[in-house]
């Protein structure tokens, strides 16, 4: 599969050793916390949306509230609270963000985005915008390289020795949390825009909070990969987005990024190194290729998008 053209020099990246003093930071900045509810929003003035459609306010407040719980579920993840391990999606209640937050950066990021959000209500209820329902717009779903119905058609490969399969997923809704699709036996796949495999059948892989938002050449993330059903198998990883750009593939033009991974597999007490690369499509927040290689054959995986193949037509 030919590589995004727009590439950055690969950095890796280096733990700083825990000192006295950055634990005691990390301390004290725990022991300072106010709720995220109890955060005042920066304020936003409603008249910078006014020109916008409702579609763009929509689709912006999607976007405020994807950051927002991405930010809160980051913190939460650091303190070790997880509150928001569940997962939020698309449509963030307020005040539900009840989990504690150090001062300093993410409460201004929350402030900020807050206000962005209210500020953004304000402007739809003047502009008497219809509320906006799960499924993804119209204009959005145009601009998808895949449509309903669609079948994406992957060779995946667990053993070099042996020859590959292929699996077969079905777009089955388009949701502006999630995107949700079936395999042959009816199972449900669930993946987020940020291109997060949020639900699948026991044993495949998912990551529900790998990969963020709006990640940028160069940016940095992070979380965890599971087996779906085994809740011993954990990989903790971390990834560098390295390229971006237009690829086609079977005659579909996609816009990829693509992430270097690294990390550990833990299967209770032992762990082992895991290593390679997820490659998504960004508009959709599908998976275009993942190469995982480990001595632990859990995360051993090669799977790559073959061709998306057109709608079943429907039995007369």
């Amino acid at each position: 599969m030919p590589i995004p053209m727009a590439r950055t020099a690969r950095r890796p990246f280096r733990r700083p050793a825990a000192t006295p003093a950055t634990l005691a930071a990390a301390l004290l900045l725990a022991g300072c916390a106010s709720r995220s509810v109890d955060i005042p929003p920066a304020p936003a003035n409603p008249a910078e949306f006014i020109a916008w459609s409702c579609e763009r306010i929509v689709d912006e407040q999607d976007r405020v509230q994807l950051r927002a719980a991405d930010v809160a579920y980051a913190v939460d993840e650091r303190a070790g609270n997880n509150i928001l391990a569940l997962g939020l999606g698309i449509s963030v209640f307020w005040p539900a963000l009840l989990a504690a937050r150090p001062v300093g950066v993410e409460s201004t990021e929350l402030a900020r985005l807050k206000g962005r959000y209210e500020a953004l209500v304000q402007a739809a209820r003047g502009k008497q915008c219809p509320v906006a329902g799960p499924e993804l717009p119209a204009a959005r779903v145009a601009a998808l390289p895949v449509a309903l119905g669609e079948r994406l058609v992957y060779e995946d490969r667990v053993d070099p020795r042996r020859p590959p399969a292929e699996k077969v997923l079905a777009l089955t809704a388009l949701r502006r949390d999630a995107t949700e699709l079936s395999d042959a036996g009816g199972a449900l796949w669930r993946t987020d825009p940020a291109g997060n495999v949020l639900d699948a059948p026991p044993g495949a892989l998912l990551w529900p909070r790998l990969l963020r938002p709006d990640l940028a050449l160069g940016g940095i993330t992070g979380g965890d990969m599971l087996v779906a059903g085994d809740p011993l198998l954990r990989a903790r990883l971390r990834g560098q987005v390295v390229a971006m750009g237009p690829q086609t593939i079977g005659g579909r033009r996609f816009d990829a990024a693509v992430v270097e991974l690294f990390g550990d597999a833990q299967r209770g007490d032992a762990s082992t190194r895991l290593e390679g690369a997820i490659v998504i499509d960004r508009a959709s927040g599908l998976l275009l290729r993942l190469d995982l290689r480990s001595a632990d054959p859990a995360f051993t995986l090669q799977r790559r998008l073959l061709r998306v193949e057109p709608a079943a037509a429907a039995p007369r």
